[in-house]
């Protein structure tokens, strides 16, 4: 804490960074003075392609536009005022969308106190009770900047037979419709032939980076965030960003560059406390997809509170975030932090996806392309279309039934250890849970346990959500992470209207994609099949909590 405060502050716009310029001193040389003398900051705020090498300029010269989006952004407000007004008998707001899509209008309803039903699950049992929840006064956004996200495409069937279901005609349903898509998307003709209504995002903008545009205001507004106040807080960071001081955004990415480059390249990411809610989600999908290929890469490991464990090791650099702090506030809220950010959400957004960028550059990699998220993606379209492979359990142990490389443990205890022992000293370990995150919520707290038991860090995510996150990262990062996959057994399956299969089958499908695509780089990877889910989950809390580091 004494670095933090003894440390250079950086501020704008009421954002300030803490502890930034320490972390980039204690570099053999500095990070952000190379930057500077190579004029990154001006040029990253004129949107200059060429600053990530020649392989990464075409795709930058149609992804800078999250720049200065919000400033286009402001031409919505008032289409988003009548839309509202349009439904404003429709108070139950889903969002059905993935990545980029889906977590930042999450953390601006938490953080403002809204009501949003985010649908980012293939989980039957989670997607059936979505649809259970006032139907008749939903609304549902369709989120997809490419309009062929086939979790999103289910969910849309999904609703659309439900509504028709509940007696409403065809004119009737398309009015419980808002699409938010890219210009020219199949999704676009898809609205008009449901008669849904229509809003479309800024093309130059790449999902993850998509917070200040239709793909981040559209659920918000209508879920009665002002989101104009989000747009004049990173109006005002703006300004800020092609300065080589006073320049937040800069100390930032400047202070994430030079860690990963001296070896700490995991970024523990952790509340302060201070009002800012699930920052942490969107920041993690934000930084592992766009740096975590080539076999380089940042690791977002975000962590429950400051008491709990997850950001031990030297390779490991603890960032805090919150709310803009009052006079005379302590950093970090107290945390034992490398670096504190505060400030309003608005610019929170603005100055993370600069700051990411500009990481991008120190590592020498695109952060605007996604090459390794596709194969997951295709595996489950192969399995789709051939049927799940024939698995044998390795062993069975209570309601968990142990899938697991040949010559491991026969124990659940023994099996945990193998994969805590294959993060090795530089290692991680990634929990993978296919399951409903509402119903089976209890398995996050699986991540701390075994974060005190191996000492390293520990990263969890409900699938398929996290394969537009750290799916990325696991596959094109570094190669040192153990993989832990649960899935659940399915007492209530629901067909996918219009497609050959269920939602449980294309769950089963991309949890078993995801497992070969991981397994083809000869990591530890480990499936936890649940017969029961409630008892496995019990079950396997005990024997996590049993470990010992």
């Amino acid at each position: 804490m004494s670095d933090l405060l003894a440390g250079a502050v950086e501020a704008a716009a009421g954002l300030s960074v803490h502890g930034a310029d320490t972390v980039d001193k204690s570099a053999p040389a500095s990070t952000r003075e190379a930057l500077v003398g190579a004029g990154v900051p001006g040029k990253l705020a004129a949107k200059d392609p060429t600053l990530w090498g020649p392989d990464a300029e075409a795709e930058a010269k149609i992804r800078l536009g999250w720049v200065d989006t919000h400033l286009r952004s402001r031409e919505l407000l008032p289409q988003l005022a009548e839309l509202k007004a349009e439904l404003a008998d429709l108070n139950h707001v889903v969002l059905a969308g993935m990545g980029g899509s889906s977590l930042a209008p999450e953390v601006i309803a938490r953080t403002l106190g809204k009501q949003l039903t985010v649908l980012d699950t293939t989980d039957p049992g989670q997607v059936r009770a979505a649809l259970a929840d006032r139907l008749e006064r939903t609304v549902v956004v369709v989120a997809s900047k490419s309009g062929s996200t086939v979790e999103t495409d289910s969910h849309r069937r999904a609703y659309w037979q439900a509504f028709l279901d509940a007696g409403m005609t065809e004119a009737e349903a398309g009015r419980h419709f808002v699409v938010v898509t890219d210009p020219g998307s199949p999704l676009e003709q898809t609205a008009a032939e449901m008669g849904a209504f229509t809003v479309l995002a800024d093309p130059n903008v790449g999902g993850r980076y998509s917070a200040l545009t239709a793909f981040g205001l559209v659920p918000s507004a209508l879920a009665g965030v002002e989101v104009g106040e989000l747009l004049d807080e990173a109006d005002a960071l703006a300004r800020s960003l092609g300065g080589d001081r006073d320049n937040p955004g800069l100390a930032l990415g400047a202070a994430l560059g030079a860690a990963a480059t001296m070896g700490r390249d995991k970024v523990a990411l952790i509340s302060d406390g201070s009002g800012i809610e699930g920052l942490g989600d969107w920041a993690e999908q934000l930084i592992a997809e766009s740096t975590g290929k080539a076999g380089v890469g940042i690791l977002p490991v975000v962590v429950e509170s400051p008491q709990s464990p997850g950001a031990a090791g030297d390779d490991v650099l603890t960032v805090t975030y919150g709310g803009a702090l009052p006079a005379g506030a302590v950093p970090a809220g107290g945390v034992d932090a490398d670096v504190a950010v505060n400030g309003p959400l608005g610019a929170h957004f603005l100055a993370w996806e600069y700051a990411t960028a500009i990481a991008g550059v120190v590592l020498g990699i695109d952060p605007f392309n996604q090459p390794n998220v596709t194969e997951s993606k295709e595996n489950t379209n192969r399995i789709l279309a051939s049927g799940p492979p024939a698995e044998t359990p390795s062993f069975t142990e209570g309601a968990i039934e142990v899938y697991a490389p040949q010559g491991a443990p026969g124990d659940l205890a023994g099996v945990l250890r193998l994969l805590i022992d294959g993060a090795g000293d530089d290692g991680y370990l990634a929990v993978m849970a296919y399951l409903d995150r509402f119903a089976d919520a209890d398995a996050a707290r699986l991540r701390p346990l075994l974060a005190g038991a191996a000492g390293r860090p520990v990263t969890f995510g409900w699938g398929p959500r996290f394969l537009h996150s750290t799916g990325q990262y696991h596959k094109g990062g570094p190669q040192v992470g153990s993989y832990l996959q649960l899935t659940g057994a399915v007492a209530d399956d629901l067909p996918v209207p219009g497609r050959p299969y269920t939602f449980g089958e294309l769950q089963a499908a991309q949890a078993a994609g995801d497992r070969q695509a991981l397994a083809e780089r000869e990591r530890p990877v480990v499936r936890l099949h649940l017969t029961d889910r409630s008892a496995g989950v019990a079950q396997l809390l005990d024997a996590a909590g049993a470990l010992r580091a």
